[in-house]
């Protein structure tokens, strides 16, 4: 496991560092297409491959690309600097969890449904109305990242809901799967950037769900079957709500103080009107 967080966070820095061979990776990988259908079963794990995979390939890595040519008139580049793009993550991001909700709700997990649920709702909007602040953005610098601003509590509880939610989904996956959670929660955390831990988490789901949709490689070496225990899943998810009611509480009471949501203190949100139009890259 520690092998496979340790690659994990080696690959998002790979492809932090060269977004124009990472745009030509994943489309590529959208070439195995033929290939899924032999291993992903069920609606959920149909919507989970779909909605991660293609953002990934076709928003993500054009919208990285557009801003490395910020001065091109090439009219699909300059289609993808346009604002639609960070709505379009925050849309992912969303359905991302609301996907797993529904989930839960459907197999009974409903202390975990509900943080789900909250989650959503806490997302940052890419700029609220008669907000300062730039919530989400893709750098103009040589790694185009995309940067989200929202706080270390809100990215926990979000990996915490995650792994509650893999244990009861698919016990058999949950051990791979606590890796590619650990590996996006402790990168950003590494690089003290904690605006990183989308990116992040993008390429190592992406990956994650491109290697179980190529084939089963996980449970010969990491099958987490026998760890599962409802009485575990249970209280978990008790004690995910625990932390999400006081979170979504000072959430929405900062919100309306301040009439933007909090962020965290290091790596705070830009000034949406002061960002630069080039930036220098960072590491």
């Amino acid at each position: 496991m520690t092998t496979y967080i340790v690659f994990l966070m080696l690959l998002v820095e790979g492809m932090r560092r060269t977004p124009r061979a990472t745009f030509v990776f994943w489309i590529l990988s959208l070439l195995t297409a033929p290939i899924w259908a032999n291993n992903v079963e069920g609606w959920f794990r149909w919507a989970k491959t779909l909605s991660v995979l293609l953002p990934t390939a076709l928003i993500v890595g054009t919208a990285r690309l557009a801003q490395l040519y910020p001065n091109s008139p090439n009219k699909v580049l300059a289609y993808f600097r346009r604002d639609w793009v960070l709505w379009a993550f925050y849309g992912v991001l969303f359905l991302n969890i609301a996907e797993a909700t529904l989930k839960d709700l459907v197999t009974g997990n409903y202390f975990n449904f509900v943080v789900g649920f909250l989650l959503c709702i806490t997302i940052p909007f890419p700029r609220h109305k008669n907000g300062k602040r730039q919530y989400w953005l893709v750098s103009r610098d040589s790694n185009a990242d995309l940067l989200f601003y929202s706080t270390a509590a809100w990215n926990f509880l979000y990996t915490t809901w995650n792994m509650a939610f893999v244990y009861g989904e698919s016990p058999a996956f949950f051990a791979s799967s606590f890796c590619i959670l650990m590996a996006a929660e402790l990168y950003p955390l590494i690089k003290k950037r904690p605006e990183l831990y989308i990116i992040a988490r993008v390429y190592t789901l992406a990956f994650h769900i491109l290697a179980r949709a190529m084939g089963d490689m996980f449970t010969p070496v990491m099958d987490s079957t026998n760890w599962y225990n409802e009485n575990v899943l249970h209280w978990w998810g008790v004690i995910n709500l625990a932390l999400m009611i006081p979170f979504t509480i000072w959430y929405f009471k900062k919100f309306k103080q301040d009439g933007e949501p909090p962020f965290n203190l290091e790596g705070k949100p830009p000034i949406a009107n002061e960002l630069p139009q080039n930036q220098p890259a960072r590491a």
